[in-house]
């Protein structure tokens, strides 16, 4: 049987189509995919994500625990309030799970982590925590809105009110501040401004009621993906997973190289840097009719890749996809759609930005 989250009444009760969603029964719309994504462009949207793993890390070598397990530098936080997103990687540098770290008061840390990987990074940090006297504590009594758009941060002030409203909105990018008991960062995985908010879940359907009648749109996980796919963010187990490193996945600015900090897995990126990194991650867009799907071959002059991410893009009308393909200069490069080949353009993501398509796209 699927799980629940706080909110799954307040979907049913929207008409919502509710999905398996590893293991979660989740909405995948509310009627139009289309107009969820195109609320979230041009004005403002929600999702429940509550379906996604907060832990919180306590003790005083969270720090180092972190340095030695993530490929990006926790070191990087200079003070409490700050996230940073990255990678964390097993030996061979293929990737465990990519996820957001934020650093708390004092030397604690929580982290928000893929529903999907749950178990297995849950393993992975009790595996490694005892070198560091670190306590791991999943936080499943904790729901998670995200509130995104380019009228996202007024609707949440209105919403919250008060000395909540007033720090959040003077939050920066990849910022949070901890008001009561909300955790409220601005980070999003749409491509636009917003926030995600993290409470507890007796609080959530009053939350999600309140942004209701503030005008917010509901959007389910169709919209969702369409979203990050314009805005070029990857997807954990289509665009990378432990069988490929960041330098593969288009994440290599998300590992930090220099110094000596001897993270796990950087050893084997290393290397793969030395022999030469033997694949790419790069955006492809179908400018005639069709649509890119994930695992479709990929033909180029160095050889055949595979599309991980696809769909059509509401944002630009056409059909775009993340694919990765052998390293080198790709020449022509043709997508196998049911058996046509069709001539794609390699482009660099995002594919939309400031919520609008990128000139040449």
């Amino acid at each position: 049987m699927s799980k629940a989250t706080p909110l799954n009444d307040a979907h049913r009760r929207l008409g919502a189509r509710m999905v398996d969603f590893g293991g979660w029964d989740m909405p995948i719309n509310y009627g139009s995919q289309i107009d969820e994504h195109h609320a979230v462009r041009r004005d403002c949207g929600m999702f429940d994500v509550s379906h996604m793993t907060v832990v919180d890390l306590e003790g005083a070598g969270c720090r180092d625990f972190l340095r030695r397990l993530m490929a990006n530098d926790v070191g990087r936080l200079k003070g409490p309030g700050r996230a940073l997103y990255t990678c964390m990687l097993d030996p061979s540098g293929g990737v465990i799970d990519d996820l957001i770290v934020y650093r708390r008061a004092g030397s604690d840390y929580r982290l928000v982590v893929n529903a999907a990987t749950r178990e297995a990074d849950l393993e992975w940090l009790h595996r490694h925590a005892g070198e560091f006297a670190v306590a791991v504590r999943e936080r499943p009594e904790l729901a998670m809105v995200a509130v995104q758009g380019p009228n996202a941060r007024a609707r949440v002030a209105a919403v919250l009110g008060g000395e909540a409203a007033t720090a959040a909105d003077a939050l920066a990018r990849f910022a949070f501040v901890e008001s009561d008991d909300l955790f409220i960062a601005r980070t999003g995985y749409t491509g636009e401004d917003g926030y995600e908010v993290v409470l507890p879940a007796a609080r959530a359907e009053g939350f999600w009621q309140g942004l209701l009648d503030a005008g917010v749109a509901p959007c389910g996980l169709g919209a969702r993906d369409t979203l990050r796919l314009e805005a070029g963010m990857n997807l954990y187990g289509q665009d990378m997973d432990r069988t490929t490193t960041p330098l593969e996945s288009g994440l290599a600015w998300t590992v930090a190289m220099t110094g000596e900090r001897d993270f796990i897995g950087r050893a084997a990126l290393a290397a793969q840097l030395a022999a030469g990194v033997p694949r790419q991650l790069v955006g492809l867009v179908l400018d005639e009719r069709g649509v890119l799907r994930h695992g479709q071959r990929v033909l180029t002059g160095q050889g055949e890749g595979e599309v991980t991410s696809g769909s059509f893009s509401p944002t630009t009308g056409k059909s775009i996809a993340l694919a990765r393909i052998p390293a080198g200069e790709p020449g022509q490069v043709r997508v196998d759609v049911r058996g046509r080949e069709l001539a794609v353009r390699v482009v660099q993501p995002p594919f939309v930005r400031d919520g609008a398509a990128r000139p040449g796209i």
